[in-house]
């Protein structure tokens, strides 16, 4: 070693640029690897709402949208399907949606914002197959019932609300997303909006 002085301005000025670049690296390894625990944008558009138009859906058509990779169903129904709703209490399973299978703004006869248009997600609540929609011959499945929704894989019956009937695999009624309507050609499915 050199008998020197030793240049006490020299070692601080080092120590100062080492701790400088240091704390520069961590801060550059820092912030990719928080950054890699936000969802990507594949997994934020999987759980995105999705906006369904309903102004060019025909009495008894049903139009299929995928929602958080599960098929939703929005169906308009017929002045006659929503008649037929009121005498079927005592064939169903939950006929007042007690069960919560749906918002609370769908605890009601027709389990929907609107009585014209249900939403439902579209899984039979026994297995996770999906029920055919039958908008017209529902009665070989159920006497008297036109329309409903019958899954062929166990025999699961559900009526024109999603409601499940008595004596049937599935234990409870169609989920019913969270949704509402942007203004009346659109539907939003995936949030509940201020609307009641």
């Amino acid at each position: 070693m050199s008998n020197a002085p030793v240049d006490k301005g020299r070692r601080r000025f080092l120590t100062v640029a080492t701790s400088v670049v240091g704390a520069a690296g961590a801060v550059g390894v820092a912030v990719p690897f928080i950054a890699s625990w936000n969802p990507s944008a594949r997994a934020k558009n999987a759980g995105a709402p999705v906006e369904v138009n309903i102004g060019k859906a025909e009495p008894g058509q049903m139009i299929r949208v995928e929602w958080r990779g599960q098929p939703v169903w929005v169906v308009r129904r017929t002045p006659e399907m929503l008649a037929s709703l009121e005498g079927l209490a005592d064939q169903l399973r939950d006929p007042n949606s007690e069960e919560p299978q749906q918002p609370e703004y769908a605890a009601n006869l027709y389990r929907s914002r609107k009585e014209e248009f249900f939403v439902a997600v579209g899984i039979c609540t026994h297995l996770g197959c999906s029920p055919q929609y039958l908008p017209e011959d529902f009665g070989e499945q159920v006497e008297g019932v036109k329309a409903g929704f019958f899954c062929p894989c166990h025999g699961s019956k559900f009526d024109i609300a999603g409601r499940v009937f008595a004596g049937v695999p599935a234990p409870y009624n169609l989920v019913v997303p969270p949704h509402y309507y942007i203004d009346d050609n659109t539907i939003l499915v995936g949030q509940d909006g201020e609307q009641a």
